[in-house]
């Protein structure tokens, strides 16, 4: 007996195949409009929709403002840029190699997508809805990172006198802002040195002092 669900399964994943189609194409041309230095805010819809390839209507189907826009847009490219980063924080972690290399692929991901990045980091400032959405997705990752502090002092693998909350945010914005700087101007920094830094802050201020450091 042919499958009764088989039909709307099948319907339903066309329509998620051409939506994740039509938002990358949508992301494509959002970064290479940004790319000439344009402000997000000065870039009309209609323009993005031709760059795109898309009906403004099909624009709007998708997104009903530019800000939902951006924040789909954010979550696009800033996928695997926290996945890196949360893989490293869940996992055993033996020396500084390993969050250099975290820090690492934030940085290629962030300079894949620096145009929208830093467009989403100018907005967030005075945007409420593109605000509200980076402020929740860091605190998310803040939480990942607070989870694995409370667990390592708990287990004595760091000093007891390690606040995990405040630890967690410092070294969030850390690595947020540094990275973010580093982007928003020129800079003599290469990715290789920041990525050093960054990882070996991290290391220091979670494992330099240590009980067994």
């Amino acid at each position: 007996m042919p499958s009764l669900t088989r039909g709307p399964k099948n319907a339903r994943k066309q329509v998620d195949d051409r939506r994740v189609e039509f938002e990358r194409r949508v992301l494509g041309a959002v970064e290479e409009l940004l790319a000439d230095g344009t402000p997000y805010t000065e870039i009309a819809v209609q323009k993005i929709a031709a760059a795109s390839g898309s009906a403004r209507s099909t624009f709007y189907r998708y997104f009903p403002d530019k800000s939902q826009l951006l924040i789909r847009m954010a979550e696009l490219a800033t996928a695997d840029l926290f996945d890196a980063a949360e893989t490293w924080w869940r996992a055993d972690h033996d020396d500084m190699t390993g969050v250099v290399r975290a820090i690492g692929s934030m940085i290629a991901g962030f300079r894949e997508h620096r145009y929208l990045l830093l467009a989403l980091s100018e907005l967030a400032a005075y945007d409420r809805d593109v605000g509200r959405y980076w402020r929740g997705r860091v605190a998310s990752f803040v939480d990942v990172v607070r989870t694995r502090l409370e667990t390592d002092r708990a287990a004595g693998r760091i000093n007891s006198s390690v606040d995990p909350i405040a630890t967690a945010v410092v070294l969030t914005a850390m690595v947020e802002r540094s990275i973010t700087a580093a982007f928003a101007a020129s800079s003599v920094l290469t990715d290789d040195a920041l990525a050093e830094s960054l990882g070996r802050a991290i290391w220091l201020v979670v494992y330099g002092d240590a009980p067994d450091a």
